[in-house]
């Protein structure tokens, strides 16, 4: 039975990896038509005005690492619009990012996995070469800790935007996290820390009127979107939906309340508590599209915690608001948000990543939404009821990838980039479930 099982589950990927690839091939005239026309575009824009990347003298080396990402593509944009030279990393399985062929990136470089003992090492390595100034760390969920443990080797040599490794730990762990704005006197769920099943059977649920949900502490791209309500009808359905969880004292959950409202998603980056680059957003979990909203109290929440712990790095915190208007933080991921793609073409990005006295800068309120257009084309064929939504979507905003001064990566993402992740699959038959055109993976089981 487990045979066959295997045997579905590989034929299941053949077909659906077989499927993606064909489908890519068959786009293949539209985007090189779509990058063309970009190109003349932007070559006639060039024409008209002076390119700051082009005309500025460097000021600074800055490596970006997550090169495989949106928001590293966009963080590189901003520091090649100041002037800035860029070098971007990322490992050896993404070494085909299409975001390497962007013009404003001076230098590419693949370095270890994380996991490697050599991560750091080669980090520096990379700083030395290239003279780097500073280190901007755009993080996979798994690398935060990792790019912190790096900081203490690298801040010899170059400034590192990321959190210290006390600091990270506190705000990426959502235990900790929701006890240290508690004790600021901040809004949030009311949380508990699992590492037994028994915890959750043994809890007094009769404590709120709300139910409550499990969240992995340690990442995980699958069961993050489970939000079964608890508890469950019977004690023992509760018993059986705990049974197919992960829940260990070396992989613990937090038991959470549940609050029912609109969500918010929100980037900042921070120098010494000082909240720099700001983004609000509404939010969903397989969101791909962002606009700037305005929310007063969610700026003040996040500003009141950042001053109160002197942070300096970027930061995400995740929001509900509930029907009377209270704000509460869920989380925190102590990394750069997709969001920072509402900042494109902003002059004065760089400078406030990198200076302590630069203006704080934001995404102004009615600007242009991003997307990506794959991913609202292909969504609205599997849900065809979307699809005016989604065309309604791609008419009013901006792709995040295709810009017209810089049009290769998009041509790059969709027929070099992505299939080679496809084919890397194929040939281990490795189950995915989506392709994250904004993160630049494949989504599957116990990926990073």
């Amino acid at each position: 039975m487990a045979a066959l099982s295997s045997a579905a589950t590989g034929a299941v990927t053949l077909a659906k990896t077989v499927g993606a690839l064909a489908l890519l091939q068959a786009t293949l005239p539209v985007d090189l038509v779509v990058t063309g026309v970009a190109a003349a575009r932007g070559r006639a824009a060039r024409g008209t005005r002076p390119d700051p990347g082009a005309t500025a003298a460097p000021r600074r080396t800055v490596l970006v690492s997550g090169g495989k990402m949106t928001k590293a593509l966009e963080i590189a944009r901003l520091m090649h619009l100041a002037g800035h030279r860029v070098v971007m990393v990322e490992t050896r399985r993404y070494r085909l990012t299409g975001h390497r062929f962007s013009r404003a990136v001076d230098a590419f470089h693949v370095v270890p996995d994380i996991s490697s003992p050599d991560y750091a090492e080669a980090l520096l390595r990379v700083v030395r070469q290239e003279g780097v100034d500073v280190y901007v760390p755009v993080c996979s969920p798994a690398a935060s800790i990792a790019d912190a443990e790096a900081k203490r080797v690298l801040e010899p040599h170059c400034e590192v935007v990321h959190l210290d490794p006390d600091d990270l730990r506190r705000v990426d762990d959502k235990h900790l996290f929701a006890e240290s704005a508690a004790a600021l006197g901040l809004a949030v769920p009311d949380t508990h820390r699992i590492t037994d099943p028994q915890q959750v059977l043994d809890f007094d649920f009769s404590r709120s009127a709300r139910p409550y949900i499990l969240k992995s502490i340690p990442y995980d791209p699958v069961r993050r979107l489970d939000l079964t309500r608890l508890p469950l009808a019977t004690r023992e359905e509760t018993a059986a939906h705990l049974a197919r969880l992960p829940i260990s004292p070396e992989h613990p959950f937090i038991l959470q309340e549940f609050v029912e409202g609109e969500e918010y998603c929100t980037h900042g980056t921070v120098r010494d508590g000082r909240l720099q680059v700001y983004i609000c957003c509404r939010s969903s979990a397989w969101q791909l599209t962002y606009e700037m909203v305005d929310k007063p109290a969610i700026r003040e929440w996040v500003e009141t915690y950042v001053a109160a712990h002197g942070l300096t790095g970027q930061l995400s915190f995740d929001f509900i608001e509930d029907a009377e208007g209270v704000v509460r933080a869920i989380e925190c991921n102590p990394r750069t948000h997709s969001a920072i793609t509402l900042l494109h073409g902003h002059p004065g990005v760089a400078a406030a990543y990198l200076d302590d006295d630069a203006p704080a800068v934001e995404p102004p309120l009615g600007g242009r939404p991003t997307h990506w257009t794959y991913h609202e084309l292909w969504q609205g064929l599997r849900h065809p009821r979307t699809l005016p939504g989604r065309l309604r979507t791609l008419a009013r905003g901006r792709d995040a990838v295709l810009d017209p001064a810089d049009p290769l990566p998009f041509l790059m993402l969709h027929h070099v980039h992505v299939p080679s992740l496809l084919l890397q699959n194929l040939r281990r038959l490795r189950p995915w479930t989506k392709v994250d055109l904004n993160i630049g993976k494949l989504v599957e089981p116990g990926g990073d």
